[in-house]
This record gives structure tokens, C-alpha cells and sequence, in this order.
């Protein structure tokens, strides 16, 4: 007898149906799964037998033969576990479901006692099960909220085999999992570190506020307990809310990627990762043999912190070059070629020499000038060129430190930021820009023209600091930035003035 189910499985980001087709034959007792399955699949059946035993269902002793469709895409995971064994149920008469199988998309990993396991990527799942006309999706209840995050789908969450078979047979009924958005938004509210913490370096502060302001990349060069690190954990809180939209783009990437914490279906909050200098190039970029997104896509809508710049692989950091500029990353494979998002925000910190106090004034550098230049190579001029603003950030006094005064708070520092986003969101309303930084040649033209006074001080700073075009291009929208933080419609000198400055450590690198 033959029965089918549906399921669903990943390509990038992105789901596709799956038609979970089971056979089953007179002959000897026989096992196959076929439609280019991979381990995990192909050990299903050693599960779903076990599973299907021990629920106190019988299992066809005979041949049976279990088809994916569609057949020439390559299936992985143990998502498939649930649908094959309510199709064997169903092929062999254990199971009266009528059209029920027909309208559910099948997700699960089954343990042997017959429990369903939570698996990865359930939220990309449901947005194609919307977009296929589905009725709804039959998940584990781990995963039933997450998948609750698209409106328009049925979303039943199960916790054993049995469970399943009886919903699919009408004999319980399983109210649909529902998720309430405003209470899940209202917890991103909450956050333990803010700006009002951090002692001192207004110069970083302000860097930090015009970066955030335009979605702009950001170095931050300075000696060891400077506060570099501290800075950068607090740009988050400064950053705009995600909205509705983002958060599910960023949600769908941490599914795919099994990274979305117990307790929390929706990423609320913008991303902020800090990858160990350790990392691989396919860690950081992405890839692998099954493709999987690397830190870059993780923290697409947020942050991307690398700390101690200079110690990352050379390579690692040069596959960055392309994802900086085009937002997303593809990775090629022999039979496929996917694509990740990766528009994230590029914040760096590193010592201005191997001992670390090249320049301090409190401190002797023990480094010769030949260590300082080869440990400033180890950034090369393209990715340079990449990074809109690069600051430097002294250490602290003791009457900076022990300064009891308030400083700013986040909040005060992110109504800035909001009012500077608005009249970009206002001025980019009918294209694919989000911010500043994202603004393409045609762009510059039209919103960042700059009178004479600023021409003249362009020509001095592009002709003393030997800066390229890309980086002439940049000093341009990070003075659209400052003059969008003062709300002025025009680029006046200071403004490009300031911009030029946040280029001062050019002159380090390229000497």
C-alpha cells in the first residue's frame, strides 16, 4: 500500500516541501530510503522502527520503501523522522488519517521511546508553508512557538509519536500554538550594560554614535584596559529596535543555524557576536560541506565584533571583503550555490603594536619602529578602506576614572541615533537602502553634494593622506551621517571636517 505525508527541508535560509512517499510491499523484511538521503536520514529508519514499537504500534514486518521528493536535491537532518514513520503508520492501516496528511507539513526527530526531539529551522519552514496554501505544520512543542512567529498557519505542537496518530485520526484535539508578539518585543526592553557605564573618552563616544547613526564600520585602536571592548559590547543598546520584518530575517538565520536560545522563539534583540581570533575562514564566512551561515550571517541586523584585529588568520579577515560591500555572502559548492544575508555593522578593536602601548603616555613601548609597521600590515589597505571611521582610544587618568559624575545614558544616545535614521528611512523610502553606509555611487551624487569650502578640504586630505576613491567615498556618508545627527539638509566643512579626522589612522597604516 502506498501513503504519502509532507515535509519540509532547508536550502540556505530558505524551505521547499517535500513529499515523504512510503511503499510498502509483500517480501522480505526490507528497509530503503531513497531521494538522495544523507546519514542522518538514512538512520531514521533504525529510529523510527524503535519509536513505532515502543508506542505500541505494529511495524510491517516486510518490504518497505520510503521516497523524498523531490529526489534530485540532496535531504539531511533528522527532521524526516516524524513524516516517514506516520506514512509507514499510514501505508499499513495503523493509521485512518483521510486528508489530514495532506494538509499538515510533518517536522520531528523521534527518540526510540517515541518521544519528538526539537530540531533546527522551523521558522523558515513556516513561511514556506505559508506561501504553499498548507493549512499548518505538526512540529515538536519545543518548537511550536518559534514556528507560531507567521501569522496565517496552524501550528500543533506534539511531544510523542502517539500524540500525532490520534490528532491525525480526529480522535484529540490539539489547540494551535500561539505566540504574543508585544510581550516578546517588550523583553528586548531589558538589558543589563548600557553607555552611562563607560568613564571617559567622549572622542570614542561620539565615533560610536555617528557609526551607529549611519550603519557604519568602526576601528578602535588604543592600548590594553582602555575600555575598547566595553565600548563595543554597548553599541547594541544605541542601535535602532528591530523591526517586525528584521526580526524574522535575523530569526530565520539562527534557526537554520540552531543557535536560538530555549525560552526565546524571536530574536528581539540586535546581534552581537564576538568571534575568537581563532576562527576558520568557513566559521567566519560561513560554509562547510552542508553550508551553514558563518559569524557574518549570524550577526546580519546587528554586530559583528573582532577583537584583537590583528590576531585573526589574514585569510579570514580578506573573505570579509566582499560581504562588507554586497551585504550577503555565497557560498559555491560543486552541485549548489547558496546565498546568505550578511549586512551587519563591523566594529574592530586592536593594540597599536605587539606590546601594546605604541604611543601611550604612560606606559614605554618596548616594540622596535620595524615590529610596529610589520604588526600594522597585518590589515591590509583593501579592508581598510572598508572601515568609515577609525579612532583612537587612549588610556584613562585617574581623575577620568574616579569622575563620579553621570555620564549619557544608551537611551539618550539612541534618540539621537532614531531622529538620524528617520530622515535617512525618509530619504531612501523608495529603494533597497536602510542607511547611510549602504549608499551606492548614484547616491553620493544626489544626497551628498558638498560646496567649495568642503571641496577644498577634500582635495588636502585626500592628497596628504593618499586615501583611494573608496575611502574618499566613505568620508562622504559619514558626513551625511553628521549632519543627519544635527538635522541640517546640507553638508557643511565641519561636517566633512569631522568625517576626515575619523580617517586619521591612515596616515599609521600606510607610512
Amino acid at each position: 500500500m502506498l501513503a504519502k505525508t509532507f515535509s519540509s527541508a532547508l536550502f540556505g535560509i530558505d524551505a521547499y516541501r517535500v513529499e515523504v512517499e512510503v511503499d510498502i510491499q509483500p517480501g522480505l523484511p526490507y528497509f530503503a530510503t531513497v531521494g538522495l538521503p544523507d546519514g542522518a536520514v538514512k538512520e531514521s529508519k533504525d529510529r523510527v522502527k524503535s519509536a513505532i514499537k515502543n508506542m505500541g504500534y505494529n511495524f510491517p514486518v516486510t518490504r518497505i520503501t520510503v521516497n523524498l521528493a523531490p529526489a534530485d536535491i540532496k535531504k539531511e537532518g533528522s527532521s524526516f523522522d516524524l513524516p516517514i514513520a506516520i506514512g509507514i503508520l499510514a501505508a499499513g492501516d495503523s493509521l485512518n488519517d483521510g486528508e489530514m496528511s495532506k494538509k499538515y507539513i510533518l517536522l520531528g526527530e523521534l527518540s526510540l521511546d517515541g518521544r519528538v526531539k526539537p530540531i533546527r529551522g522551523v521558522l523558515p519552514v513556516a513561511v514556506a508553508c505559508r506561501e504553499l496554501g498548507m493549512l499548518g505544520m505538526i512540529v515538536p512543542s519545543e518548537n511550536a512557538r518559534e514556528a507560531a512567529l507567521v501569522d496565517g498557519v496552524e501550528v500543533i505542537g506534539v511531544e510523542t509519536l502517539s500524540q500525532v496518530v490520534e490528532f491525525m485520526s480526529g480522535n484529540v484535539q490539539i489547540a494551535p500554538t500561539k505566540t504574543n508578539l508585544e510581550e516578546i518585543f517588550q523583553s528586548s526592553l531589558d538589558s543589563t550594560i548600557d553607555f552611562s557605564d563607560v568613564k571617559g573618552q567622549e572622542h570614542a563616544k561620539r565615533a560610536i554614535e555617528v557609526a551607529a547613526a549611519g550603519g557604519h564600520n568602526l576601528m578602535m585602536v588604543g592600548p590594553p584596559g582602555s575600555g575598547k571592548t566595553m565600548l563595543a559590547k554597548r553599541i547594541p543598546t544605541i542601535l535602532p529596535r528591530l523591526s517586525f520584518e528584521e526580526a524574522i530575517e535575523t530569526t530565520k538565520i539562527h534557526s537554520v543555524a540552531g543557535t536560538i536560545e530555549p525560552g526565546a522563539p524571536l530574536v528581539v534583540n540586535r546581534p552581537f557576536r564576538s568571534p575568537h581570533h581563532t576562527i576558520s575562514d568557513a566559521g567566519l564566512i560561513g560554509g562547510g560541506a552542508s553550508p551553514r551561515p558563518g559569524e557574518v550571517s549570524l550577526s546580519h541586523n546587528g554586530v559583528l565584533f573582532l577583537d584583537e584585529l590583528t590576531e585573526f588568520k589574514k585569510n579570514a579577515l580578506e573573505v570579509m571583503r566582499q560581504p562588507l560591500e554586497d551585504g550577503k555572502v555565497t557560498i559555491s559548492r560543486a552541485l549548489t550555490s547558496i546565498t546568505f544575508p550578511s549586512r551587519f555593522m563591523l566594529v574592530a578593536a586592536m593594540n597599536p603594536c605587539p606590546c601594546g602601548y605604541y604611543g601611550d603616555s604612560k606606559h614605554d613601548c618596548t616594540c622596535s619602529p620595524l615590529q610596529v609597521q610589520r604588526y600594522m600590515s597585518k590589515i591590509s589597505g583593501p579592508l581598510l578602506d572598508r572601515i568609515d571611521l577609525q579612532i583612537e582610544v587612549p588610556s584613562l587618568s585617574y581623575k577620568e576614572l574616579a569622575d563620579s559624575s553621570p555620564s549619557e545614558s544608551s537611551a539618550v544616545i539612541q534618540e539621537r541615533v532614531n531622529r538620524a535614521r528617520a530622515l535617512q528611512q525618509q530619504r531612501f523610502t523608495r529603494t533597497k537602502i536602510y542607511c547611510n553606509a549602504q549608499m551606492a555611487s548614484r547616491h553620493l551624487r544626489s544626497w551628498c553634494q558638498v560646496d567649495e569650502k568642503s571641496h577644498a578640504l577634500l582635495e588636502r586630505a585626500i592628497d596628504k593622506l593618499g586615501l583611494s576613491a573608496r575611502a574618499y567615498s566613505r568620508i562622504l556618508k559619514v558626513a551625511r551621517t553628521i549632519a543627519d545627527l544635527e538635522a541640517s539638509e546640507n553638508i557643511r566643512a565641519e561636517h566633512i571636517s569631522e568625517a576626515v579626522q575619523y580617517r586619521s589612522l591612515d596616515r599609521q597604516f600606510r607610512s
